[in-house]
């Protein structure tokens, strides 16, 4: 009987034993295959990515290099308005790439124009989409420095580049943004502060009808205006 229950008091210690080292080696196989898929995950995102996230110390480099490859410098704006056409200027490379880079990796698609003031000017590149600060936080936070001495005004129908509102004394580009200058004339009281990098060369009366729309009391569209595609052409 003292063997039986010995041998019983036994098994059941085996049992446990058991039960503890298969949840262990359970825990560790399961935390392995998770060390595993993140390490996949990260080798994808690697591969997929061609570019490094870019910054305000690295994008001067990034752009300076990026010009030397894509010369690429006519882009066409597809909006809800119709389209038009941009020649950007290779005197203000940065800048021009800058653009270049964003076309490609296809940011500006689905943003909006949200500062339109008729007889002044149009702005785009920014959206109350969520879609939109996530294609910037994979892009990076970055700015760009003014490059306002190449002899280009404010004239009608250039494409300029709005400053970062935020800690910004030196006037730093907000990349990510621009503005056309719709006003009869121009707007020249803008030069030496903004940089211009490009005009239309085609599809004026778009802008004229977009900076037509009626608007809010802080300039946004009361009906929102999409640029539907911006796409490179020869």
């Amino acid at each position: 009987m003292r063997l039986i229950m010995i041998l019983s008091v036994f098994l059941l210690f085996m049992n446990c034993e058991d039960k503890q080292t298969k949840k262990k080696t359970t825990q560790q196989h399961d935390s392995t295959q998770v060390k595993k898929k993140q390490a996949l995950k990260k080798e994808v995102e690697t591969k997929e990515r061609a570019y490094p996230k870019l910054d305000s110390k690295s994008a001067m480099e990034f752009f300076l290099e990026y010009d030397k490859h894509h010369k690429e410098n006519k882009v066409r704006i597809t909006t809800d308005f119709g389209s038009f056409d941009i020649l950007l200027f290779n005197e203000t490379k940065f800048h021009r790439s800058n653009f270049i880079f964003l076309t490609k990796q296809k940011y500006f698609d689905g943003t909006q124009f949200y500062r339109v003031i008729d007889n002044f000017i149009v702005q785009a590149g920014n959206s109350d989409d969520k879609k939109t600060a996530r294609k910037r936080a994979k892009i990076g936070k970055y700015l760009l420095p003014p490059d306002t001495k190449r002899g280009f005004k404010h004239d009608r129908g250039v494409i300029s580049m709005p400053s970062s509102d935020i800690n910004n004394p030196h006037k730093l580009a907000s990349p990510f943004e621009f503005f056309i200058v719709q006003q009869q004339g121009g707007s020249h009281f803008l030069d030496g502060d903004y940089t211009i990098f490009g005009r239309v060369i085609r599809g004026m009366e778009v802008i004229d009808k977009i900076a037509g729309v009626d608007t809010d009391d802080g300039d946004w569209p009361m009906k929102n205006i999409y640029i539907r595609k911006v796409e490179i052409i020869d």
